[in-house]
Formats: structure tokens, sequence, C-alpha cells
């Protein structure tokens, strides 16, 4: 018995295994090193997968089928856990049906979309089960379940590829995946397997009413699945025996109603309908026959056929004498559909293990993104509270110059010990020299950072110029979406990144202005003690020890202790806040599992506030605490002036400034380690975004090429389609029917810092969905990486907010157009047994499958 299987969809060899790496390096940057390595392999066994699930359906076997459905599988996983539009991977598969043409080529789809790859595997998945289905022997019964089973499963894919393709593919697609295309396939499908349970009922000498209801759903379903076929838009695409094969079958269902059919009417000693409907089978077996240009086709059942009407005729004339009545009088046995559209399960592969564990779902990891970056934003704030106040007080205590003024030294020539400490502490520290050296490093730094950029747009304009130029040159034939449009979101976020490098830049000059206005102090604050010493003008004899014992001075000394305290203090809260974490993973994915959605807002900013509020209070205490202590220092050391004498000369003035700058010395210190890092950070997260670029372009690239081929091999394959011929009149129906036709039954400490304050607020894509996929699928939601998260002094830049967020010509001549053979029985008053009348089965429980 020959089957009719569904070609297979031919791929192109890809790499998936690097920009994938690449993908999830950029927006899992938080991963532990185990989990990472585990992802690594994960990449590369779907990469090996692939390779090999793709290409094993060539074999037509079964065990190709387990090999695909894994890797569909994974795809799915996969396409929930990451940004699918940054996948910058371009997916070629060629069109099942299209052979090319003399001059070569055949027709192909070159789309960077995770999902287009899911859609042509899902294609094949269909195609490959039609063919094992097609291949099995129906003289078992194991044989006749399997078949019908994978019949099913492939009408089920087929239906729910009309709906994914659709989504995937924004433009036009292949042939083989357009909506007219699929609905053939799953029609012819369904009509198949409804054939095995026929072939089945046959076997298992179930009653003829039985037999009678299920080919005559048959018979219409392969009606249905003619008609589809039929179409205009799709009937070049089949082999030329295809639809006479299916009119031929549809006859013979037809033909199989009639038989079984009078053979109830025997049982009812209805000789005259017998004989009526055996006429009729004859007729109808000879014309499948005829149509399917297949002499042999249901010959067994055809010579059956004939004789019962010889006997019927031979009995009827000598013995019964019966009217044979008009065969449209009579009415149909009803019908009966067991076979059914298959609805697609949530795994296809047995025993399903996810390669990628280690990744959360897209919303969750967005989620964890938002959380963090809610995080940084409040820690970033409650730190810069305390380095503006202890920079205020820094101010004031250089402004009245404490504690230099209340030390006392064995000679009034002496340096403070405060001083001497900070001194030594710069020495140590590498002095100016250390500060110049790391104020030379930033314009290399930020050369390095602006080229990287420069580059990624000089691909992304000669991208543009390539395209534009093609599309001037084929004007309407060049049909792909234009780089303009879809490198938008890339030119965005680059100028978004160039305004952060030029923010910095801004940042850069206020430090080298600081750095110049406190060049003398820090000069001499390098030097050695003994150096600094000659450098310091000279005061009188005894000066600060006749003031040291004053009541104002024992007070401004214990002052003095309480400033050090509260530094250490905001010294530690400063510590704890950059240390603080926060863990919503598994409350994120619990709210996805549960309700399907995060709210992401109402859970990070309660559980952000449990573990921040304590650390704010202390910061609130802090500066409270401040502003007494400010006030405190102010009233003691005018005290200490009026009882000491003590005025400010030309020693304090130089004693204030050096202490002015050995705060300005510590403060522009931790603002160019922090730059540093900024800088090498944004390095890293530019090359990412450099190379995705380049991904895109290789993608383009790819498309190009492909649809020049396209164009230039396109008067090769557009050739006249011929006039449909009339169809003769041996090939139309048989007795015309008096009733109408039923309908087939279709499936259903420091100062503000110059720079920004953080740098999280990059965006995230959108919650992933199921969606349709925005032209050039790819492309268009490319999210940038996320920036470094923590306090850093370079990050105040707001950034992109979040994104919610891609008939052929044939030289064959077309077949003739075959009616659908509504027949007698396509048209008859369906008279059908209620629910508890004998001869009805049971579509639930196929002959007990």
């Amino acid at each position: 018995m020959e089957l009719l299987s569904v070609p297979l969809k031919k791929p192109a060899e890809v790499d998936i295994a690097k920009p994938l790496k690449t993908l999830i390096q950029s927006n899992y940057q938080n991963l532990e090193a185990d989990k990472l390595n585990a992802i690594n392999e994960a990449i590369s066994e779907l990469n090996t997968l692939r390779n090999t699930a793709v290409w094993k359906v060539f074999d037509k076997q079964e065990s190709g089928l387990e090999l695909n459905y894994r890797y569909y599988d994974q795809l799915c996983s996969l396409e929930a856990k990451i940004p699918v539009q940054e996948l910058q991977v371009p997916f070629k598969w060629k069109d099942a049906f299209d052979k090319g043409s003399i001059f070569g080529g055949r027709i192909s789809l070159t789309l960077t979309s995770l999902a287009y790859e899911r859609t042509c595997v899902l294609f094949n998945i269909a195609a490959l089960q039609s063919c094992v289905a097609a291949g099995q022997g129906v003289d078992t019964d194991e044989g006749l379940k399997l078949a019908a089973k994978l019949f099913q499963q492939s009408a089920g894919i087929f239906s729910a590829l009309k709906t994914l393709a659709s989504a995937t593919i924004q433009g036009e697609p292949t042939p083989d995946l357009s909506q007219d295309s699929l609905t053939a396939l799953a029609n012819l499908m369904l009509a198949q397997a409804q054939e095995m349970f026929v072939i089945k009922a046959i076997k298992d000498n179930m009653k003829e009413l039985i037999v009678a209801k299920l080919c005559a759903q048959c018979e219409e379903l392969y009606s249905e699945a003619l008609r589809s076929m039929q179409r205009d838009t799709v009937r070049a695409l089949w082999d030329k025996e295809w639809i006479s094969q299916v009119a031929g079958r549809q006859a013979a269902m037809h033909a199989l109603t009639m038989l079984y059919h009078s053979l109830v009417s025997k049982s009812n000693k209805a000789f005259g309908e017998e004989i009526s409907r055996l006429q009729k089978a004859v007729e109808l077996f000879k014309t499948a026959q005829s149509r399917a240009s297949k002499p042999t086709l249901f010959q067994e059942y055809a010579s059956r056929a004939a004789r019962n009407l010889a006997e019927a005729k031979k009995d009827n004339d000598f013995i019964y004498n019966e009217i044979i009545p008009d065969i449209n009088s009579l009415p149909g046995p009803g019908k009966a559909q067991l076979a059914k559209v298959l609805p697609m399960p949530a795994h296809l592969s047995e025993g399903f293990r996810d390669l990628f564990t280690a990744l959360v779902p897209v919303a969750v990891n967005q989620a964890l993104a938002a959380c963090e970056g809610r995080k940084s934003e409040l820690v970033n704030g409650e730190i810069m509270r305390l380095r503006e106040a202890t920079t205020a007080m820094n101010g004031l205590l250089s402004s009245l110059n404490l504690p230099a003024i209340i030390e006392v030294t064995a000679s009034g020539d002496s340096l403070p010990p405060s001083l001497q400490e900070k001194a030594s502490a710069v020495r140590e520290k590498g002095g100016i020299g250390q500060l110049k050296d790391l104020i030379e490093r930033l314009p290399e730094l930020f050369t390095r950072n602006k080229e990287i950029l420069d580059e990624a747009f000089r691909m992304l304009d000669e991208e543009r110029d390539s395209d534009n130029q093609l599309r001037a040159q084929f004007k309407d034939r060049w049909t792909r979406t234009p780089s303009e449009k879809l490198a938008a979101t890339f030119r965005a976020n680059g100028e978004k990144y160039r305004t952060i490098i030029n923010n910095a830049t801004a940042a850069d000059k206020v430090i080298r202005e600081k750095f110049a206005t406190h060049r003398h102090g820090l000069e001499l604050l390098s030097m050695t003690a003994d150096q600094l010493a000659k450098e310091i003008p000279s005061a009188g004899a005894g000066a600060n020890s006749q003031a040291s014992n004053s009541s104002a001075a024992q007070r401004l000394r214990s002052l003095m202790e309480s400033v050090d305290t509260i530094k250490a203090e905001r010294e530690c809260i400063e510590s704890e806040l950059k240390s603080l974490t926060v863990d919503l993973k598994d409350r994120f994915l619990s709210a996805l599992a549960t309700e399907g959605v995060i709210n992401e807002a109402a859970i990070s900013l309660s559980e952000i506030g449990k573990v921040i509020g304590p650390l704010q209070e202390q910061v609130g205490e802090t500066l409270a605490r401040q502003q007494t202590l400010s006030a405190d220092i102010r009233e003691a050391h005018e005290k200490f002036v009026a009882e000491s004498g003590v005025s400010t000369d030309q020693r304090d003035n130089m004693l204030s400034k050096l202490a002015a700058a050995y705060d300005v010395f510590t403060e522009l210190q931790g603002y160019l380690q922090e730059g540093e890092t900024f800088y090498n950070g944004l390095t890293e997260i530019l090359l990412v975004f450099q190379s995705k670029i380049s991904d895109f372009c290789f993608a383009r690239k790819t498309e190009k090429e492909e649809l020049m081929k396209d164009l230039t091999h396109e008067s090769s394959r557009q050739a006249p389609v011929a006039v449909t011929p009339v169809i003769p009149t041996h090939h139309t129906s048989t007795t015309a029917s008096a009733e109408p036709s039923a309908s087939a039954s279709a499936p259903s400490g420091m100062a503000p810092s110059p720079y920004p304050q953080q740098m999280q607020g990059i965006p995230v894509a959108g919650a992933y969905g199921s969606g349709g996929v925005a032209p050039g699928a790819g492309f268009t939601g490319y999210v940038p990486p996320p920036m470094p998260q923590g306090f850093n002094p370079y990050g105040t830049l707001p950034y992109p907010t979040a994104y919610t967020g891609f008939p052929p010509a044939t030289n064959m001549m077309p077949p003739a157009y075959y009616g659908t053979y509504p027949g007698a029985y396509g048209g008859q008053h369906q008279q059908q047994p209620g629910a508890h009348q004998p001869g009805a089965p049971n579509p639930n429980n196929p002959m007990g499958w």
C-alpha cells in the first residue's frame, strides 16, 4: 500500500556554540565558575546534537525522530531562558518541495531567529513522522498502530505550524511553510491516519456498518485534503502523482463505503439497495484506479464488489425481483471519525533532560537584573551621603587647622604628629608620582574604548551602505528589512555608550583640575619628613605648648577623637553597603510558576528594604551626630582661640593647605582607581557589544548573499504555468448527488564625585512570549549587556530603558483538477445511530488501541 510522505527541508551547516556562549556571557555575568562551565558544556552538546539531528532525518528511520525530538525540546527550553533576539545565528533552510532548476539553486530562507530554526525543525519532525508511518507494514497490528499514531501526530504538528510559522516569519515564507501548504498537509495526514483505522477494522472483521462509517469519514477527509491541495497557491508544489493518488484514494474510500454498506443491506434483506450500492462501488473502484493510474489499487476489494454484484443480480433476477433504487435516493451509513489531530505534548522526547538547568527563565533573569539595579541605586545613594558628609567634615577641620593647631610639639618648628602621619601615609601609597601615573593612564584607556566603539559603528555603517546600494540596484525586488530599521537599537545603545565615555572624560578633566589646584601641597606631602619640615614656616617657640593644656584644647582633642570614631564607623557602614546581597531567585521563580508573571517592583522593594533599612538608619544617625559634632567643634575652636590668643598666621595657613592636600590625595586616589576599573569594565562590555554587531553584520551578509543568489536564479525558476486542461468526462464524478454534499469534517568619604554614580539601568529584554517575532528577528530586539554593578563614580548616566520585547514557478505541467467525489454517500442524509445504538464505534477507544 503506497501512502504519501512529506519531503524534508534541507538545512545548512551552522555553528551555534560561539554566538550562544557570547550571549550567555553578556547576560549572565554573575554565574559561578562551575555553572558557567556546565553551561559551556551544554552549549557544545547542543551544537553537536543539532549537527546530528538535522541530518539524521534523511535516513528516514524512526531513530531520527528521537534525536529531533530532543533537539526541538532543547530549543524550546533555551528560548525561555535567553533573550533570543540577541542570538545572531543565520539559520538557513531550503524549501522542502522545491527541487531546483536546470540552472541550479533552490528556494531557501535565512533568518537569524531561533524561533525560525525551531519552526523548520518541527516541520521536519512532522515530515519524518509521515515517512516512518508510510513505511510501516499494514499487515501487522503493530505497524498499523504506529502508522496511525505517527500520521495523527504529524497532522497535529502541521496544524500547529500554521500559527507558529506565521508568528515566526513576518515576511514571505518558503512555499512549504505557507498557510495553504500546511493546511493541505495536515488534512492529508489526518486522512491517511483515518485510513489506518479503516484497514484495522477490516482486518478485525468488525461489523459492516462500523466499517462503512469509518470509510465514509475517510472519504470525506480525503475530499477535504484534495480540495486544499488543489488550491491555486499550492497546486504546483506537489509531485505530479500526489493529486491523482489522493483523488484515487478518495474514490476508493467511497467505493469501500458502498461495498460495506451493501453488506448491511444484504443482511437486512434489502436486495435492491444492495445491488444499487454494489453497482456504485464497482464504478467507483474503476474510477479510483483510473485516477491513481494504478490498475491494482484496491483490486482485491474491487473484485469482491464485482463478484457480489454478479451474485446479487443473479439472485434478484431469479428470486427476489426487487426494484433497484437510484443510488442518490438511498440513505448513507453515517460517519465515524477515529483519527484525531493530536495536540503537541509539553515535551516531544522521552525522559526530557534540560541541558540548561543552570539558566533561569528570561523573565526571572530580567527581574533579578532589575532588582540588582534597584539595590545598587539605593546603596550608591547611601554611600554618596556618607562621602559628602565626610568631605564636609574634612573641609571644616582644614579651615580651622585642626587637629594641628592643638598638637603639642617639642619645638614650635616641628611638624605636628597628625601631619607627620598624613605625610607618611601619602609616601607609603606612592605619593604624587602614583597619582600622576594613574592620571596619565586615563587617556590610553579612553582611547581604547573609543576605538572599539568607533569600529562597531564602522561595521554598522558599512553594512548599511551595502544594503542601501543593493536596494537601489534591485529596487522592489530587494525585499529584506532595511538595515537602518534593524540596527536602530544597536545605534541608540551605541550612542548611549558614547555619551558615557564623553561624560567620563569630563570627569577626568575635573580630576586633573583638582590635582593641579593642590599639586604643591601634594608635592610637599610626598617629601621626606626632614624635607617637609624645612618647607613649613617657622612658628614662635612654645606657641603651641602654651595653649596645649587649656580646657578648650582638651575639649578639641576629645572632639577630634569623636571625628575619628565617626569616620571609622562610616568605613564599616560603607563596606557593609557594598557587600549587601539580595537573592530573590527562588521568590521570582515561585511567582512566575504560580502567577505566570513577576511583580518585580513590589517584591524587590519589599525585600531590599528589609536588608538595607538598618544600614540606612545607621547612615541617618551618623549624619545627625555630625551636625552636633560640627557645632561643638566650632564652639570649642572659638573658645580655644580666645583663651590661647592663637591666630591664623603663615604657618597655620600652610598646615591647613597640607591637610586639604591630604584629603584630596585620598579622594583622587580612590576615584582614579575606580575610574580605571570602570574603563576596564567598559572595555569588556564594549568588546561584547562589538562582537554582537559583528555577529549581526555576518548574519546580514549571509542573508544578503542568499537573497542575491535567489534573485540571480529567479529567471531560471520562473516559468509560465500552463493552463489547466478541461477535465475529461471519464475523470468526473460518477452519479451526481441528488442531495447537497455534506461538508468535510475538519480537525479541530570624599567630595561628591564628578563621575556617574552607578552602572546599573542598562535595558534588559522584555519578557519573552511565544508571540510573533519582529521582521528580521534577531536584530531588532538587541539589548546591550548590563553595566558593572556596585558603587562606581563613573556611572550616573541614564541608560536605555527596558525594551518590551523578526508560489514557486515550475516547469512541470500542473496536474488535472479532480473533483472531490462527494458522490451519493457524501451528500446523503447521514443517519447516525444514537449513543446506545448498536454499530456505533467509540471514538475514544478505537478498536481497543
